[in-house]
């Protein structure tokens, strides 16, 4: 099984995936982790991924080209049963059912 991570935070991986259960799954090649910076998606010199919300607001919103960028670089090298997984605050939550 293998899974890709995309993320803005690839070092704060580190530690679960290199303890316990996800440590020996991989050492014995169960599963493959792979975690992409999101930033290296980016075209600008400041590697920027967000952005004020369209229409004012506060907090940043997460900018659509470098994901989509990111997602299709990894969906090229992958099979057709590829699922992508977007974790949203505002999304359903992900069960058994979605699973198959």
């Amino acid at each position: 099984m293998k899974f890709d991570i995309i993320t803005i935070f690839p070092k704060i991986f580190d530690s679960y995936f290199n303890e316990s259960i996800v440590k020996r799954a991989r050492e014995k090649e169960i599963i493959k982790i792979n975690v992409h910076n999101l930033r290296d998606y980016t075209l600008d010199k400041h590697k920027t991924v967000d952005n004020p919300p369209y229409g004012g607001g506060a907090g940043m919103v997460l900018m659509v080209e470098p994901i989509l960028k990111a997602v299709e670089s990894l969906k090229i090298s992958k099979d057709s049963k590829t699922k992508v997984i977007v974790f949203s605050a505002k999304g359903k939550q992900f069960n058994q059912k979605m699973a198959y």
